[in-house]
């Protein structure tokens, strides 16, 4: 992923090979911050308000001083300055706790501007073969336990980043996280959508995946696929099952899954309407 733009909070846009944190940034040290990547066609932010809601939640379970949304949402202005001639661009807004001195320190807040990966594009016009690996925590657990982070987009992907090389070490695209019990948590870095017995369904928050914003859009327009949208636990061999799979994001959209676990998954017609609902450039 090659930076194109840089803005600084407070600053505004700056060269991309401007500093941008201190040595002792929680954000580096610790990985102790948030982020959303948001993606923009023709320099428009698609769902903005949503990411920013979003990350102001992931601020409040870590306890990170967060700034308004208005100046987000500036700040992301400013990172798009030059890209509203780009059909499609991605924005990733961070945010760390700060210098880690002991003492409070302002946070760190800058966004990057970067283009859409070829294997992202990739994905949403071929689909992904993906296979399934256990995150090893029950389903239950980052419910009851808020110091395990679930349903917070934090900067601490190590886990995420070396699931998908493992995913890459096997010959798949990408992988599915599954709770010690064998039930369908989430992507490394996509929600997964399924349709099964006449619904369009999502796992549910419950189980401390991060909510998606793309999957939540997709739900909200389940009737123009002719299926009702619902929130269903689901284990992998039942997800093997269903009539169609996706891993769907902010930046991919909706990329169908083709294979799970070396098997070919169903294809039902449905991938074309999901498409043209959310709007992504192919």
């Amino acid at each position: 992923m090659t930076t194109r733009a840089l803005a600084l909070l407070g600053r505004g846009p700056v060269p991309v090979e401007t500093p941008i944190a201190r040595a002792d940034d929680a954000g580096l040290t610790r990985g102790d911050g948030i982020f959303e990547t948001v993606h923009v066609r023709y320099g428009k932010p698609w769902q903005l308000d949503e990411h920013l809601a979003r990350m102001a939640g992931s601020a409040r379970t870590l306890g990170i001083a967060l700034p308004p949304a208005g100046e987000l949402a500036a700040l992301i202005d400013d990172v798009l300055v030059d890209a509203v001639e780009d059909a499609e661009v991605a924005v990733k807004i961070v945010c760390t706790r700060g210098p880690d001195t002991g003492q409070a320190e302002p946070p760190t807040v800058f966004a990057t501007m970067f283009d859409v990966s070829p294997a992202q594009l990739r994905g949403r016009r071929e689909g992904v073969s993906v296979v399934s690996i256990s995150l090893g925590v029950p389903a239950d657990a980052r419910n009851t336990a808020p110091w395990l982070l679930g349903g917070a987009k934090t900067l601490s992907y190590a886990v995420n980043m070396a699931a998908l090389r493992h995913a890459a070490s096997v010959g798949a695209d990408d992988a599915i996280l599954v709770s010690t019990e064998g039930e369908v948590l989430e992507a490394p870095t996509a929600t997964v959508v399924w349709a099964a017995d006449g619904a369009l369904r999502t796992v549910p928050v419950d189980t401390g995946i991060l909510a998606g914003t793309t999957a939540s859009f997709l739900l909200e327009r389940a009737g123009e696929l002719g299926l009702r949208a619902e929130h269903a636990r689901v284990r992998v061999d039942e997800l093997a099952a269903a009539d169609e799979v996706w891993l769907c994001s902010s930046v991919r959209g909706a990329a169908r899954v083709t294979t799970l676990d070396g098997k070919p998954l169903g294809e039902r017609g449905f991938t074309e309407g999901v498409q043209r609902i959310l709007g992504f450039p192919l």
